[in-house]
């Protein structure tokens, strides 16, 4: 049985704490491995050692910063295949998937290569008489990202690459679930020139998220999972004085519009739908058509694609679309939820409760299922499943799709098919959501934008990535400066005007 570590100071460093838990393999539901978690004086030391190698690193030019993510970019490219499989054998996504999980944050490595240009301040000379304004971006400091088991390269990169091109520390704890790749990055990283100390790699449960919250040297935390948990963090680390942003669950709809191509629509539907099993924050869960001859349309198209998907091992390579679920437990309240809409009365057109593999009998695979004539009171809609399940919510109207979206408690992504553009033009006008598709079903911004949603989907001012992301991991200090040369204006006691 493989033990895991921590990553401590450029190293890999055995628990201390005398607690574990198992890591599954989901195809097989076999342990694969067993992840220290971390005890409180394991954290605060990893803590004090980070805050000790932030000073130096804060004080490396920007420049030489960029540098370190030019060549973790190199290595990350060159190591693609060995962090695509760390990524399909502990979450179960195929390789494909897994390669594009490490390739969007790879993106965001990108992005801080130009860490010098994001990083410049503001000045204006004679803002007043010989006074010269200036405003300059610092570190915080020591910064914290906890991340979740659904992207186990992705999100982990999306935290810790602006947060360190920025100039802090960062302690990062990934999902207990799926920790290697995070383990694989850090080494990496360290290897790319990172100097030791900067990123700390703490597995751990709540009682070091807790830990995290509670840390007074951690000035912000970056967090991605499900909306309660969001909302706990965000509240806790508000209450403690930390900068805060959590990203939480979604349930993403896409319109289909009478005018639409219902082969591309159908066709995205099962890509953002069922691909990586559904375990996606902007997954499409809900397909709304506008029109009863629309819906019928739709679902004749989609009954034999959702039919014809092959679901398996990452190890079977091009001959599976998806993959199992991460959990037991995942794949009981999945099915639990299937059933709870047969029982409130949608119409399951494919059940994919009973699905097993040969061989694989004990792994957690999900088959695919397909609902029609959902309802917005029904379980199944109001839930965030996070399996491969599509339901299908029909309206008589656009106006009535829109509303449907508009009073939804989430608001991560959406989308609409349409070939008509006032049509589009509304809608990314008026929706409420923060990410907006137009005949593009996954809306997830190129890294050099920011992703995130509004409503119950996200915690905070600041998004994710991008120029967000570069604000939310500094402070602004503003400078007014004077150079006495021969000026005489005495003791000025009124808040005078500069100008």
């Amino acid at each position: 049985m493989q033990e895991l570590t921590q990553y401590i100071n450029g190293e890999m460093v055995k628990g201390t704490s005398g607690r574990f838990t198992d890591v599954y393999n989901p195809a097989t539901g076999e342990v694969q491995a067993k992840v220290p978690l971390a005890s409180i004086e394991e954290l605060t030391k990893a803590i004090e050692d980070a805050a000790e190698a932030q000073v130096a690193w804060a004080a490396t030019n920007p420049q030489r910063r960029a540098r370190v993510m030019m060549k973790f970019g190199a290595l990350i490219n060159e190591h693609m295949e060995e962090l695509a499989e760390l990524v399909s054998k502990e979450h179960g996504k195929t390789i494909p998937d897994a390669k594009g999980d490490v390739q969007r944050g790879l993106e965001v490595v990108e992005v801080c290569m130009g860490a010098p240009s994001m990083l410049k301040g503001e000045y204006m000379d004679n803002g007043g008489p010989g006074i010269d304004l200036y405003a300059m971006r610092q570190a915080l400091g020591v910064v914290a990202g906890i991340t979740p088991f659904n992207f186990p390269a992705m999100i982990p990169l999306w935290k810790m690459a602006p947060a360190i091109a920025c100039g802090n520390a960062m302690i990062l704890k990934p999902s207990e679930r799926c920790p290697s790749t995070s383990l694989r990055l850090a080494e990496l990283l360290t290897e790319a020139g990172l100097p030791k100390g900067v990123l700390q790699v703490i597995n751990g449960d709540k009682e070091v998220v807790d830990g995290i919250l509670d840390n007074e040297t951690i000035q912000a935390v970056g967090f991605v999972g499900s909306t309660p948990i969001a909302q706990y963090i965000y509240g806790r680390a508000a209450t403690n004085g930390k900068r805060a942003q959590c990203f939480g669950g979604a349930k993403n709809h896409m319109i289909i519009m009478p005018d639409a191509d219902l082969d591309k629509a159908a066709d995205a539907l099962i890509g953002a739908g069922y691909g990586a099993a559904g375990e996606r924050c902007m997954a499409i869960s809900v397909a709304v058509p506008v029109g009863q001859e629309t819906a019928d349309k739709l679902i004749e198209k989609l009954v034999p694609r959702v039919e014809a998907l092959k679901v398996g091992p990452y190890t079977a390579g091009d001959d599976v679309d998806y993959g199992p679920v991460i959990t037991a437990a995942s794949k009981e309240r999945i099915n639990k939820l299937i059933t709870s809409g047969v029982e409130q009365g949608a119409d399951l057109v494919i059940d994919g409760r009973d699905f097993s593999l040969q061989g694989y009998e004990n792994g957690f695979f999900c088959g695919p299922s397909l609902f029609d004539n959902v309802t917005p009171d029904m379980e199944i809609y109001k839930e965030e499943i996070f399996g491969p399940v599509l339901s299908t919510v029909r309206t008589e109207t656009y106006e009535e799709a829109l509303d449907l979206i508009m009073t939804n408690n989430y608001g991560n992504g959406t989308a609409i098919y349409t070939a008509d553009g006032d049509t589009a033009r509304d809608f990314a006008h008026r929706v409420n959501v923060g990410m907006v598709g137009i005949n593009f079903p996954i809306p997830v911004p190129l890294s050099y934008f920011s992703f995130g949603g509004w409503k119950k989907s996200a915690f905070g001012d600041l998004n994710q990535y991008g120029p967000d992301a570069f604000k939310f991991y500094t402070k602004t200090k503003t400078v007014t400066a004077r150079w006495f040369s021969g000026i005489k204006d005495g003791a000025a006691l009124n808040f005078k005007a500069m100008d």
